[in-house]
């Protein structure tokens, strides 16, 4: 199916955050009727490639890896940004995401039952008080909260940024992008190249 595959190894947890209802949209939009996705994780073919080197390392280093959110079916992507229209957060125009070309990913690294590492933020910077908010389409608190989640954010513990910064390092050395204001958000290098790919 144009180039995606479906990613399962042992060393990742498949865990997709928009297939369940604890997210910024605050819905499972990826189990709508309309959308037939659903938990797993897809992605173009050389985004697999790219995460199956990073196999060596977690092995050596005793972690796994969270994977949620990769291939992003662009009728779900439309949804999300009609319930959290933030700049910046979602693209308002799919063919702009990355996630809908099956090019990027939002991970964490986690220890081997699972848990996950310390962060300035969790993935999405999703807290449950914030998606109340969003919710009800109150999106300045949210909005400040972001800045944890950018790169350059160091008020934080030690332990996070010290995690923040080697999943940085591993994914930049294994073929992959970091974006300034995602600590999480990861693109495959030369993605540009790669067209948006439906669901069906």
């Amino acid at each position: 199916m144009n180039d995606l595959v479906l990613f399962e190894h042992p060393l990742f947890i498949t865990d997709m955050m928009y297939a369940r209802e604890n997210n910024m949209v605050g819905k499972a939009t990826y189990a709508d009727k309309d959308v037939h996705f659903g938990n797993v994780a897809y992605m173009h073919k050389d985004v697999a490639k790219a995460l199956l080197s990073l196999v060596p390392v977690l092995q050596e280093k005793q972690l796994k890896m969270r994977i949620c959110d990769a291939y992003r079916p662009p009728l779900a992507h439309q949804k999300m940004v009609e319930i959290v229209p933030i700049k910046g957060f979602f693209k308002a125009d799919y063919r702009t995401s990355n996630h809908c070309h099956g090019t990027a990913v939002d991970v964490c690294l986690t220890d081997m039952n699972g848990h996950n590492l310390l962060y300035p933020t969790e993935i999405d910077a999703y807290e449950e008080r914030f998606q109340k908010q969003v919710s009800k389409g109150e999106f300045a608190e949210f909005q400040q909260h972001l800045q944890k989640a950018r790169h350059d954010f160091m008020d934080a513990a030690p332990e996070a940024l010290a995690n923040r910064a080697f999943l940085k390092q591993l994914m930049e050395t294994h073929g992959f992008e970091s974006i300034p204001h995602e600590w999480w958000h990861y693109n495959l290098k030369g993605w540009a190249e790669y067209p948006v790919i439906e669901w069906e």
